[in-house]
């Protein structure tokens, strides 16, 4: 688990609240639906680096670490951390706080690899900005 005692300063890619529909028989908050959350945080950053269409091809290390309950403010922080020519690997780390609450704990991280798509669903190269 990456040592980060406090959430990254930055603004979360995306903040969701977790609701009882979301829950597994145990009562805790599904693991599908946090990865679920994860791939759309990592898809926001996948859609704004190659500029247009992404596709997950691949996930690696999800790993949770605690369990989210009903309520709890969900924040998902993603980052760049590789650009292929196709490709972009995207490192996502998600906190949870209790409802009335101010310290967040991390719960799960993982990498998630997109494909950048062109119109008919063929890898097309990322474009980047000028250097």
């Amino acid at each position: 688990m990456t040592e980060l005692v406090q959430p990254p300063e930055t603004q979360p890619t995306i903040r969701v609240i977790a609701m009882p529909t979301d829950t597994n028989p145990a009562g805790d908050i599904f693991g599908g639906w946090l990865m679920s959350q994860m791939d759309l945080a990592a898809g926001t950053i996948a859609a704004r680096v190659s500029k247009g269409r992404a596709s997950t091809v691949f996930v690696d290390g999800i790993q949770f670490h605690q369990p989210v309950t009903v309520g709890d403010e969900v924040s998902l922080y993603a980052e760049l951390e590789k650009i292929g020519r196709t490709s972009m690997r995207i490192k996502v780390r998600v906190w949870s706080r209790a409802r009335h609450q101010e310290d967040s704990k991390p719960v799960t991280e993982g990498v998630f690899t997109f494909v950048a798509l062109d119109d008919n669903a063929r890898p097309r190269p990322v474009q980047r900005d000028a250097e």
